[in-house]
């Protein structure tokens, strides 16, 4: 029996790999290892591991103490966590690794994968996102991967620019997109109920991650965001809170302050993935920075409010509006995103990542590959 293990460090990463690892725990030939860490097991980001486990059984947690929210900290926190990855998969003995995504807590996974000698497989490789530091992680994590499976054909070809052999490399679609083809959503009433919020005529989805190399502070550009939403007192918002990023504590500390003072508001550290997915089928729109906003968002034909450079790089559906960091220009592109005329031309919009049985496809290659084949990687000349 082949052994797949798969880490998972936060609700937004748990939430792609959700139907990967319900093909993996059904195979009667694969066992599954499933390692968490991250803000899974951290308080202050909702202790979303005991989600996991009403799907799962985890076998390993390991915790990172994310209580700081600067870069010095959360270097200290990826050694801390490549010390016991490196104890639990020497014990486990996995033949393939699998991460996903482009976050610092995946390069130690990566890391430790290398020195250990355990085939990686990488998920959402060759993307590319210039206002965050994730970007160069994410590409450092490929050169450590032994396979790819990527989300649209732009990024097969920017891995195979980086080296890599044709043959390991895949364009399989969004795991993201997947899952909202599978999952049966709630009705408004079921999701308002879920919530304990009442939607409004209008309603917005924020999510607002730190843009780790803006010369702005967490502080100034979260407040840049919270000003425009000043002047949306008629709509609903419902906030998810942001990532443990340097910064990201202060973001979600000034969310609880707006939230306090406008009864319009609310805010969730983690809405699951039912509950998220369901948001989308009766918001208006998504504003913010988040990954989501441009992967999965565009499915449901509704606009994103990409603020910012964090996300700067990746493939955009028509639907996504990208909007500078600056309060008045964020006010426009809400206002536009709620224009009718702009709504109805998104109706027939397909996906740019959809892909057909991504995660059935991805589960066959960890099975059917060679591991004697994976273990040596040869740099591939353009």
């Amino acid at each position: 029996m082949r052994k797949i293990a798969v880490i998972t460090a936060t609700r937004a990463e748990y939430g792609l790999l959700k139907s990967l690892l319900k093909q993996i725990d059904s195979d009667v030939d694969l066992e599954l290892q499933l390692l968490v860490t991250g803000t899974h097991l951290e308080e202050d980001f909702g202790l979303t591991y005991k989600e996991i486990e009403q799907d799962f059984v985890i076998d390993v947690k390991i915790k990172m103490d994310l209580e700081e929210s600067n870069n010095r900290a959360n270097s200290l926190a990826m050694a801390k966590l490549q010390m016991h990855l490196t104890e639990a998969l020497s014990r486990l003995s996995p033949d393939i690794i699998v991460i996903l995504g482009d976050r610092y807590e995946i390069l130690s996974v990566a890391s430790t994968a290398t020195l250990l000698q355990i085939p990686l497989a990488h998920i959402h490789g060759g993307e590319v996102t210039e206002g965050a530091m994730d970007d160069s992680m994410r590409h450092a994590i490929t050169k450590l991967s032994h396979l790819h499976f990527c989300a649209a054909e732009v990024y097969r070809k920017r891995v195979l620019q980086l080296g890599e052999e044709p043959q390991r490399v895949y364009n399989v679609g969004s795991l993201g997109v997947e899952n909202i083809q599978n999952v049966q959503l709630l009705s408004r009433e079921e999701f308002e109920a879920s919530i304990e919020f009442p939607l409004k005529k209008c309603n917005l989805l924020i999510t607002y991650h730190p843009e780790t190399l803006s010369p702005l502070s967490a502080q100034e550009q979260m407040q840049t965001l919270l000003d425009a939403l000043e002047q949306f007192c008629e709509c609903g918002l419902i906030f998810t809170k942001a990532n443990a990023d340097a910064g990201g504590k202060v973001i979600n500390a000034m969310i609880d302050e707006f939230v306090k003072k406008h009864s319009n508001s609310i805010a969730f550290t983690s809405l699951g993935q039912l509950r998220y997915l369901s948001a989308l089928r009766y918001i208006d729109a998504v504003v913010g920075n988040s990954s989501s906003g441009i992967l999965e968002v565009p499915s449901f034909h509704i606009p994103t409010i990409n603020i910012g450079e964090r996300q700067k790089g990746r493939v955009m559906a028509k639907s996504i509006l990208n909007t500078a960091l600056e309060t008045e220009t964020i006010v426009e592109s809400i206002q536009k995103a709620c224009e009718k005329r702009f709504v109805e031309e998104l109706a027939t919009m397909k996906s740019p990542f959809e892909g057909e049985n991504c995660s059935f496809q991805i589960k066959e290659h960890l099975k059917n590959t060679p591991l004697e084949a994976l273990r040596v990687k040869r740099f591939q000349d353009l």
